[in-house]
């Protein structure tokens, strides 16, 4: 499934007009599962998710949890080590190192990219969603901070957009090294660890957390299906040898 298509204009022999031809033709990567009905079905039940959490249902479910998990908190302290893996702003600031070397190994801009547009997407989709439901957190003192409107930033949960925004990349950034097995296990341990840690430790409700699965995965594989090393940078870069393949050379 094409992207974009590059179309170069060709010269012209005198009195003749100007014709343009087709130039290479970008694809999207392939992911895993392949298809864009996965992506429709996880925004779908994002959205269903969020109408029944406002409609007051699922509320009882989540309050139920809360109260299991502080009952049973003996081994919060394990649970709160592990929950550091779903800090977003050291991940953001290890990719960018990461991302920086190999522009300089490489001598490519390329690299930068995703991390680029991983932060802006994240940082946007989350505001956006946190504000606009103002979810209290199930630890918040505030009078019934399971509603959406109790005055806070719990939905969805940004711990598990996260894991899957930043440990995704930070795979792919690591690729070189790495074997698939590796970067499979990199991309999909974290979230199931933080989806345990969150709700454990009432850093978030139950649906944070599965709503936060559900936009991760979205925002990961818009990331990841864009062809990095071919998508075009301008004349100014390829002048300068700035502009070559850096991702996917040397995935094994």
């Amino acid at each position: 499934m094409g992207l974009w298509s590059l179309r170069v204009p060709t010269a012209a022999a005198p009195g003749r007009a100007l014709t343009v031809s087709a130039g290479p033709r970008l694809t999207t990567r392939r992911v895993a599962p392949a298809g864009w009905w996965w992506d429709a079905l996880a925004i779908i039940a994002f959205v269903v998710l969020t109408l029944v959490i406002n409609a007051g249902h699922l509320v009882a479910f989540d309050l139920r949890v809360r109260d299991w998990c502080a009952a049973h908190d003996g081994l919060a302290p394990v649970a709160g080590v592990f929950n550091y893996l779903g800090q977003g702003g050291f991940f953001t600031v290890v990719c960018g190192l990461l991302a920086v070397y190999w522009v300089w190994r490489r001598h490519s801009v390329r690299p930068l990219l995703p991390v680029i547009l991983a932060f802006a997407l994240s940082y946007v989709v989350l505001t956006v969603f946190k504000d606009v439901t103002n979810r209290a957190a199930p630890r918040s003192p505030v009078p019934h901070p399971e509603l959406f409107g109790s005055g806070g930033v719990s939905y969805p949960s940004g711990h598990l957009v996260n894991a899957f925004v930043w440990y995704g990349l930070l795979a792919l950034l690591l690729a070189p090294w790495l074997t698939a097995r590796w970067r499979w296990f990199i991309r999909i341990a974290p979230p199931v660890i933080l989806t345990v840690t969150t709700i454990y430790l009432r850093y978030h409700w139950f649906t944070d957390t599965t709503a936060g699965i559900l936009v991760g995965f979205v925002l990961w594989r818009l990331i990841a299906r864009v062809p990095w090393d071919d998508v075009p940078l301008g004349s100014w870069l390829a002048r300068r040898g700035w502009d070559g393949p850096a991702l996917f050379t040397h995935m094994r």
